[in-house]
């Protein structure tokens, strides 16, 4: 009797599902479980953990990382879409090329070596503020690190490489027929754009809505070193809570907080943008 070949995919599939829900199962049960000073052991169940999380410090960490996630899916849209709709169109190789170098390049480097980038740019010592001084703009540096802008911008940078990538594969299967049509009848440039391109090119924007807001949420190394703890994100505040002050409980239920509201963020996403979903099908 063959083995079925499906097996060999469904397999890996499965086991890695399993240690995932293993690890949350965990991570849950310490979030109700009572933390005991000086000791890494804990103690018994208890709500104290959920209860303590209204405070004005843990409240900031989720207003900011809403906020954090929301300004770097609105901004890695505006800066990626028009370098995936060049992408695809450019009919010159060498400039494609150039574009794709500069778009998709940085997402080898890594998120580590990207922020130490942002570091050397956005320091008081760096690039900008280096070449505003030159220009006899400034006399005192800009404060550009540990700032939410620049913790915003290091965000954006690492996020555009999946959003362009996204983008390009959503507008490569855009029939160019129906821009064709819509010109023929008296359509210029823009009006072909927002009437035929862009709706159809709304799962891809989708697509990149959602996988920008969760990386973002979830980003620890760019708010961490950017942001030198003084821009707190719910990352940052679990890392501070479970590897400085040793209170895995709470920081175990800072987590399991965090995952629950970037589910009911994604979910809220996903009921208002239903309808332009519909309007970017074929």
């Amino acid at each position: 009797m063959r083995s079925d070949p499906r097996a060999w995919l469904v397999t890996p599939a499965i086991f890695v599902a399993v240690c995932i829900a293993v690890s949350l199962l965990a991570v849950m049960q310490f979030s109700f479980r009572a933390f005991v000073p000086g000791s890494l052991d804990v103690g018994g169940l208890t709500l104290e953990n959920f209860s303590g999380l209204g405070k004005s410090i843990y409240l900031d960490a989720f207003s900011n990382t809403l906020l954090l996630s929301v300004e770097t899916t609105i901004f890695s849209l505006l800066v990626a879409y028009p370098l995936a709709y060049a992408l695809v169109r450019v009919k010159n190789r060498g400039l494609k090329s150039f574009i794709l170098v500069v778009s998709i390049t940085p997402l080898f480097l890594g998120e580590i070596v990207r922020t130490y980038s942002w570091i050397a740019v956005l320091g008081s010592n760096g690039f900008i503020n280096g070449a505003l001084r030159k220009l006899g703009l400034i006399e005192w540096p800009l404060e550009l690190m540990f700032t939410h802008f620049g913790v915003l911008v290091a965000l954006v940078h690492v996020t555009i490489p999946v959003v362009v990538l996204m983008l390009a594969t959503a507008i490569s299967h855009i029939n160019r027929d129906y821009e064709k049509a819509a010109q023929s009848l008296g359509a210029g440039p823009i009006r072909t754009f927002v009437t035929i391109t862009l709706p159809l090119s709304m799962p891809g924007i989708l697509a990149s809505i959602t996988t920008a807001f969760a990386w973002t949420f979830s980003a620890f190394a760019t708010p961490q070193m950017i942001g030198g703890g003084r821009v707190p994100t719910v990352s940052t505040l679990v890392y501070q809570l479970g590897f400085s002050s040793m209170n895995f409980p709470l920081a175990a239920s800072l987590s399991v907080v965090g995952l629950l509201l970037t589910a009911a963020a994604l979910l809220a996403l996903g009921l208002v943008t239903k309808r332009l979903q519909t309007v970017g099908g074929h």
